[in-house]
């Protein structure tokens, strides 16, 4: 069963979709999983339905929902702050720990890229988190923007769009507007993952918020409670080499998972092998 609901986070509605199993009793509560989209995504993404759909298959409560400014929440459409999204995280921990249907004392997050890396971080905050699983994540947004625009003369127009950004604020008072694959590059062939009406344009305070989040400082923190990194193994958009140094810095139990054969957007296409892993570890360190 999915119910359209709507939450309040900062003064802001956001908009979601809960996902409770067929077979749930009247009275129980279940374990629940929040799913978090990617950079300027919606919970209506592929690769957020399929995930939000096959936790609720397996027997868990399931939200996804959309962060301010993104999909159906509000907010200024576009303007996507790291630290925003782990706020709209919080906060829908909050309303859905309040749910009849949900065991208030377990409730996981889960996030794919950005949403990844928002679920990191959340985690090692907010010891309300249960459980996380990160997918193609990131821990520092220096190194992984390096990553991203690896030439000489391509870091030297990143970082310029990054003090552009900077002086146009100080100037007029207003965002500096910069493409999407300006800031994160995604090869030509991985573009159709970009749904219709996708948001091109965003502030440029958008990528110095993705440059200064590290969500490696903080990863650590999760122990003793469950963590998964899953990453393609040569991922083209987020450096594969960022879920291998959060699981250095990540104490135990911690599972890291590359797998050969997938890209960047491992959990929207047709191979079944993520969710494989997804249950699989489900079934061993967060179990209905």
């Amino acid at each position: 069963m999915e119910i359209s609901v709507k939450f309040e986070s900062d003064g802001l509605q956001l908009a979601g979709i809960l996902h409770v199993p067929d077979d749930l009793k009247k009275g129980e509560q279940r374990p629940a999983i929040m799913v978090l989209h990617g950079f300027g995504g919606s919970k209506n993404r592929p690769g957020s339905e399929k995930n939000a759909n096959q936790f609720c298959e397996w027997g868990y409560v399931a939200l996804r929902f959309d962060m301010r400014g993104c999909g159906e929440s509000e907010g200024e459409k576009g303007r996507v702050l790291c630290f925003d999204q782990v706020a709209d995280t919080k906060n829908a921990l909050s309303w859905l720990a309040e749910r009849e249907e949900v065991d208030g004392q377990r409730i996981a997050v889960s996030g794919s890229s950005f949403g990844a890396a928002v679920a990191v971080y959340t985690g090692g905050v907010d010891e309300r988190v249960a459980a996380v699983i990160s997918a193609g994540g990131w821990g520092d947004g220096a190194r992984k923007f390096r990553g991203q625009h690896p030439t000489p003369e391509a870091w030297a127009r990143f970082t310029k769009m990054l003090e552009d950004g900077k002086r146009h604020r100080i100037e007029t008072g207003e965002s500096l507007m910069v493409p999407r694959w300006d800031i994160v590059p995604v090869p030509e062939h991985l573009r159709v993952n970009q749904p219709t009406g996708a948001k091109d344009m965003f502030p440029a305070e958008t990528a110095q918020s993705m440059y200064d989040f590290r969500a490696d400082e903080v990863v650590g923190n999760i122990a003793p409670r469950p963590l998964l990194l899953f990453h393609p193994a040569n991922d083209s958009v987020t450096p594969t080499e960022q879920s291998v140094e959060m699981f250095r810095r990540a104490g135990q139990p911690t599972e890291l998972v590359l797998m050969a054969g997938l890209d960047h957007f491992a959990s929207a296409g047709g191979d079944p092998r993520p969710g494989q892993v997804f249950k699989s570890w489900l079934d061993a360190h967060f179990p209905l």
